[in-house]
C-alpha cells in the first residue's frame, strides 16, 4: 500500500501537479475510504472506479489536475456539482473556507456526509438537489467545479460564479468526445480554455431520493 501511494505521488509530480497543498491532501486522504469493498485492492491505482448509482470516482490524477486548475484561494467559497463518493469534496473541504456540494442521488449524498464527518471535515454542506440549478442561496461563488459532463455550460450555474471566478467543467454530448474546460468569468464575459479530453458520466436532471 505504501509503495503504491508513493508511486502515485511521484506520478502526480511528473505530470505537473506542483501545488503542495493539493499533493498533501491526496497523500493524506485514504482513497479506500471512498470506494466499495470489492475495489479496495485497486483503490491506489490511478484509474476511475465504479461507485453506487452507476457513477464513478475519478482517477486521482484527474482530481488533482482539476483541483489545481481551479486555483482555490485560501479564503474562498466553492460550489461542487456532483458529490459522488465525496473524494473530490474532501479535498475541496481541506483547501477552501466553505464548500457546498450538490448530489442528486440520496444514497450518495448520505454516504458522503458520513465519510466527511468521519474525517472531521466540517466546512462542507452536502445538498440533495438538481445540480443544473446550482445553489442560489449562497451565490456568488469564488469557484465552481462540475464532476459530471454537460452538453453546454449551464447558464444558471455560471450566473452564480463571481466576476474573476473560475469554473472547471467537462463539456460534451453523451457518448462523444468531452473536453475539460477552464472557464474564467470576467467583466466582458467568459474566457474559456480547453484543458484536455476526458470521459465523465453525463450529468442528469432531477433527484433520485431512493
Amino acid at each position: 500500500m505504501q509503495e503504491s501511494k508513493a508511486f502515485l505521488m511521484l506520478k502526480l509530480r511528473r505530470m505537473g501537479i506542483s501545488n503542495k497543498e493539493i499533493l498533501g491532501c491526496i497523500e493524506s486522504l485514504d482513497r479506500s475510504d471512498f470506494v466499495s469493498k470489492s475495489f479496495l485492492d485497486r483503490c491506489l491505482e490511478d484509474i476511475a472506479l465504479p461507485i453506487d448509482c452507476g457513477q464513478t470516482i475519478s482517477q486521482p490524477s484527474l482530481v488533482a489536475l482539476m483541483t489545481q486548475q481551479l486555483e482555490i484561494p485560501q479564503r474562498s467559497k466553492v460550489l461542487e456539482i456532483g458529490t459522488g463518493s465525496g473524494y473530490q469534496t474532501a479535498i475541496l473541504g481541506r483547501l477552501a473556507s466553505r464548500v457546498y456540494s450538490i448530489e442528486r442521488y440520496k444514497i450518495l449524498a448520505d454516504t458522503a456526509k458520513k465519510r466527511l464527518e468521519k474525517l472531521n471535515i466540517s466546512n462542507v454542506t452536502v445538498l440533495l438537489q438538481d445540480g443544473f440549478f446550482g445553489y442560489s442561496p449562497q451565490a456568488p461563488f469564488d469557484r465552481i467545479i462540475l464532476t459530471a459532463a454537460v452538453e453546454e455550460i449551464p447558464s444558471l450555474v455560471i450566473s452564480q460564479l463571481k466576476v474573476g471566478g473560475i469554473m472547471i467543467v467537462p463539456v460534451g454530448l453523451p457518448n462523444q468526445k468531452q473536453s475539460l474546460l477552464k472557464v474564467v468569468k470576467n467583466e466582458k464575459g467568459l474566457d474559456i480554455t480547453e484543458l484536455m479530453s476526458v470521459r465523465f458520466v453525463q450529468m442528469k436532471e432531477g433527484l433520485v431520493k431512493a
